[in-house]
Order: C-alpha cells, then sequence, then structure tokens
C-alpha cells in the first residue's frame, strides 16, 4: 500500500507502516482527549484558513489511531454526526505521516503518483493533489496530519507548503496547550513554572539571527495575584524571515489571560508568519489578522506593531504600523530617544480599521526597540506603596532608561531595562512584560 515508501520501523503484514501501531503513538493519541469529541472553533478556523491560503477546498484536521483517522476538523465536507467523521486507517493518506515519523507527505497527482495511484482512496475521495504536514506530540511522536486536499492535481507552491507547516505546529501547540491545562486543573494547581513553559511555547525558541543585525528579547510573566496561580498571558514577539531580503518582526499583547487568551496569541503569531509572505506592508498584514481574529469570533482583542525591513550598506530600511500599541521607540547612536509609528486601531473588534505606515531608517549604532504595556506601565505591589514608594513607571522613564543604554548591544540593552523595571515594581510584575530590540552595529 505504501507504493514503495520506505517507511520508519517498516511494515506489518497487511502493508501498514508498523508505527501506526506502537503503543507508545496510540497512548499519546489517546491523551489529546480528541477522538471522537465534535468540532470545535479554533480547530474549525485553522482549517478554514489553511483552504483559503492554499485555495484548496478541503482541510482537515486528522487524528490517527490504529484502526482509523478520526476529523476533528474536515473543512470542505459535510460530515455533521461523528459517525461520519472518520475513515478506515488504510483508506487515508495519513499514515504515510505516521510511517515517515514527523516527514510531510506531498502529492502533487495522486492518481499518477507511484506511492498513491493504487490507493484505495484516491477515486472515493476525488483526490487530485493531497498535502500534509505531520501533528506531533511534546515528544516527538505522530498524532495525526493537517491536510488539504484539492479535487484536481496540482504544484502546491512552496508558499501553500511553508503555510501548511506554520498551521500544523499551531493545531501542535493548541494540543499541547491543553493537555497541559488540564493536567495542571486535575493536580487542583496551576503552577508558575508551567505557565512560563507554556508561554514559551508561544515565542520563538529563540531569534534567528538576521545578517547585518544585532536581535534580542525578553518576556517576563505578571506576578500571580492573591490565591490564583501564574496564568497563561497573552504576550508575544516574533522575529522571522518573509521573502527576499526582507524579514519581519511583531509584537502583540491579548487582553486577558488564560486559555482563551493563549488561543488568539498562537492564532496571531501563525497568522502573521502565514500571511508575511503575500505582502511586505505591516498595514495590510494586521488588517488580514484583524480580519482572522474576527472570524475566529474571540472575546479577546488584540494590540499589535508589525514592521518590515531590510538591511542596506549603511543600516536597516523598514516601515512599521501600529494597532494600538504604544509606539516604537529608536535609540540613535547618541543616545537620543525618538517615537516611531502613528496610533492605530486595535484588532478584532471593528471590521474597519485604520492603521498608518511609517518609513524609517536605523544607521549604525541605532537600536529600534518594540514593547508591550507592561514596560511602560509597571508598578509597585498593590498595598506597598507609601509616600516614598514609586509610583508608575511610564512611557517618559522607559525612554530615559533606553536612551541610558546608548552604548550597548542588544542582548545587554534588553537586560538592562529588564533590570531597570524589576528594580522598579521590586519583583513584583503588574502586567506580561514582552521587549524585542534590533540594532544595527556601530563602524568597527
Amino acid at each position: 500500500m505504501g507504493g514503495g515508501v520506505d517507511f520508519v520501523g517498516g511494515l506489518t503484514a497487511d502493508g501498514l507502516p508498523t508505527a501506526l501501531s506502537d503503543p507508545a503513538r496510540l497512548a499519546a493519541v489517546a491523551a489529546t482527549g480528541l477522538p471522537d469529541t465534535g468540532p470545535e472553533e479554533v480547530f474549525e478556523d485553522l482549517a478554514s484558513l489553511a483552504a483559503r491560503v492554499t485555495g484548496s477546498g478541503r482541510a482537515f484536521v486528522t487524528l490517527v489511531d490504529g484502526e482509523r483517522s478520526f476529523w476533528k476538523s474536515c473543512f470542505g465536507v459535510e460530515a455533521p454526526a461523528l459517525a461520519q467523521r472518520q475513515n478506515p486507517v488504510r483508506e487515508s493518506f495519513c499514515y504515510f505521516l505516521v510511517g515517515l515519523a514527523g516527514d510531510p507527505f506531498i502529492v502533487d497527482d495522486a492518481a499518477a503518483d507511484a506511492r498513491t495511484r493504487d490507493h484505495p482512496s484516491v477515486g472515493p475521495m476525488n483526490i487530485g493533489a493531497w498535502a500534509g504536514y505531520p501533528l506531533m506530540s511534546p515528544d516527538g511522536q505522530v498524532l495525526g496530519s493537517f491536510c488539504v486536499i484539492d479535487d484536481a492535481p496540482r504544484a502546491w507552491s512552496q508558499s501553500d507548503l511553508t503555510t501548511l507547516a506554520t498551521l500544523a505546529r499551531s493545531v501542535s501547540a493548541e494540543v499541547h496547550l491543553r493537555q497541559s491545562l488540564a493536567a495542571a486543573q486535575k493536580a487542583q494547581r496551576v503552577s508558575s513554572d508551567l505557565a512560563h513553559s507554556l508561554q514559551q511555547g508561544l515565542l520563538p525558541p529563540a531569534l534567528k539571527p538576521v545578517p547585518g543585525l544585532d536581535a534580542a528579547a525578553s518576556y517576563l510573566p505578571a506576578s500571580a495575584s492573591g490565591h490564583r496561580g501564574v496564568e497563561v498571558g497573552g504576550d508575544f514577539y516574533d522575529l522571522f524571515h518573509t521573502t527576499g531580503d526582507t524579514y519581519g518582526a511583531v509584537l502583540g499583547d491579548v487582553c486577558g489571560k488564560g486559555v482563551e487568551a493563549a488561543k488568539v496569541t498562537a492564532m496571531a503569531r501563525y497568522t502573521v508568519r502565514a500571511d508575511a509572505g503575500q505582502s511586505h506592508s505591516p498595514a495590510l498584514l494586521l488588517d488580514r489578522l484583524n480580519g482572522a481574529m474576527l472570524a475566529q469570533r474571540s472575546p479577546r482583542f488584540l494590540t499589535a506593531v508589525y514592521t518590515t525591513f531590510h538591511t542596506t550598506p549603511i543600516g536597516l530600511t523598514g516601515q512599521i504600523a501600529l494597532a494600538g500599541h504604544p509606539p516604537a521607540l529608536v535609540r540613535r547612536a547618541d543616545g537620543k530617544v525618538q517615537q516611531l509609528g502613528h496610533p492605530g486601531t486595535l484588532l478584532g473588534v471593528m471590521e474597519q480599521i485604520h492603521l498608518t505606515e511609517v518609513h524609517y531608517q536605523l544607521f549604525p549604532g541605532d537600536l529600534l526597540l518594540l514593547y508591550s504595556d507592561g514596560a511602560c506601565e509597571a508598578r509597585p505591589r498593590p498595598g506597598t506603596a507609601d509616600g516614598g514608594a514609586p509610583g508608575v513607571f511610564g512611557e517618559g522613564e522607559l525612554v530615559a532608561a533606553l536612551a541610558a543604554t546608548h552604548t550597548l548591544d542588544a542582548t545587554a540593552t534588553i537586560g538592562r531595562l529588564t533590570a531597570t523595571l524589576a528594580a522598579h515594581h521590586g519583583g513584583w510584575a503588574s502586567d506580561d512584560t514582552a521587549l524585542l530590540a534590533l540594532r544595527v552595529p556601530p563602524l568597527a
């Protein structure tokens, strides 16, 4: 049935990958709690986004056990009953992903491809082309697939595949988040370590280097309030390559905390990444993100700052847009600090929003700082203030603190700002605080 595909672990007597029946993998699938559950907006929205971006007619979020493929989401397929949202595993392309142990499976012409032309689902399911990426458990088990199907053969573009890979990671992150939160609730506690771990899962594990730039970032969750443990916050940042010589950087702040805020955070970050290659316009990308949030019908809103840029022989040139977010700060090489960006409408509330793009340049020694409002609204723990206690650490204080770092690189600047904020609020953070710095190194 594999059409000559070399599956990791080989085949069973019935021609299916041995990995399908691996006990550890089956336990990981069962632990998700998703098989035999109904549709949910977060998965429906991600499947819909995949179908829209790729232009395919169908998109699936699928969990695969040893006997069947269960469709948690099946956009473009009428299957109102749970019994209709599944098919035998041998009649599903998803077993290819399980057998390939995490590699994607891409088919441009299912009827002609030697791997799939004899597959029993090609005709009945009208599969012209198929592209899928694995859903992975935290310990590397393949749980299922995130895939799209086109009725006709087609060549999947690199943009299509990048989008699918990104959205598959988003689905995996949603599953991981649910499992982690369920385990914490079962133990009747939400630990600060778990919240930090979950939040870090929504942030880039490490900033990838940008040639010709010095970059650094940090995230500090809000401190616990009263008897409650620390909840997953809604601040996020990302730095990534878009197309050609262009890069993008985003920093956002979802209102509220907890699972709903984390869902919006994950959706926002991955939507930005998925759409960034389609346009170099920050305003247009944030407008698209607004539309995605409205389609998700989340009660949460989002403020964000997004910039695209490319390096030049004399530094960096870029454009930036604000969506209800504090202005970025530019620290010049001589220590002078300027605000950058015009106020814009926050996201996730109104269909019509107003955003303004501002062009800017950085020269050797200059630094761009993106930050969330935790950096300009820091205050001491409630009930501890007295006549001599510090008040709110506002935008003026942030500007002064940044100006004082003008001899420092991006990493040292972030470290100094974090220490300054900690000294002001005494280690009690009233809100999540995200910082992202991009610096053009000075001339040697």
